[in-house]
């Protein structure tokens, strides 16, 4: 069986006058993976962050730790992250990572970049980076969007926390082609099994059409 690199990501979020924000960087152009794209910090498990075959979770947990303060020079406890999600990359592709996701509240200090993982940072709501997105004024992967959007409507840090700690997702996305894109279904979406999104009943995908993203949930 492949064998998934573990990595860690981290959101970083505050209160702003506009709704609660998420620092999102953009990252360096000279790296092989999501060149370019504006992505939340984060990066591989490394071998200083614990035995990934003893404890992945909490190894996992001290890497989003360390790569928050190597590329971002944010320093936060690692007892303050709130797991919430965890993305495999689907079989086919040229990198394949199994990536814990974790929020933390921003700390009181500046963003202090490494210039060899990214290129610009900004505080953003989730909506306006959504609408840039759609704008095509920055690029988002597929669980960056994915996040954003079921961060859409919340109006606090502490209401963010609460609606992404509310469950640990687990997403194994099946690639569907379509005419105009592709249907990435997820577990809980009635065509994942069959990997068939033309079949009814409940919905957990997101759409990637030339006409626009479309994330959807349904019971």
């Amino acid at each position: 069986m492949e064998r998934l690199r573990p990595a860690a990501t981290v959101l970083v979020l505050r209160d702003a006058a506009g709704g609660p924000e998420l620092l999102l960087l953009k990252r360096a152009q000279n790296l092989a993976f999501f060149a370019g794209a504006w992505v939340f910090p984060g990066g591989s498990v490394d071998p200083e962050d614990g035995d990934i075959e003893d404890d992945l979770p909490s190894a996992a947990c001290r890497a989003a730790v360390r790569e928050l303060q190597e590329e971002a020079g944010l320093v936060v406890p690692a007892e303050s992250l709130v797991g919430f999600a965890r993305w495999l990359t689907p079989p086919g592709q040229a990198r394949r990572f199994d990536t814990f996701y974790f929020a933390v509240a921003a700390p009181q200090a500046e963003v202090r970049l490494d210039p060899r993982e990214a290129d610009e940072f900004a505080w953003l709501t989730a909506p306006a980076a959504l609408a840039a997105r759609a704008r095509g004024e920055l690029a988002l992967p597929p669980p960056t969007f994915v996040t954003l959007t079921q961060l859409s409507e919340v109006r606090s840090a502490a209401e963010a926390f609460r609606t992404l700690g509310s469950q640990t997702v687990q997403y194994v996305p099946r690639l569907c082609p379509v005419a105009d894109g592709s249907v990435h279904l997820y577990a809980e979406d009635a065509g994942y099994a069959a990997g068939d999104p033309e079949i009814a009943g409940a919905r957990h995908r997101l759409s990637v059409r030339s006409a626009g993203w479309h994330y959807e949930r349904s019971g």
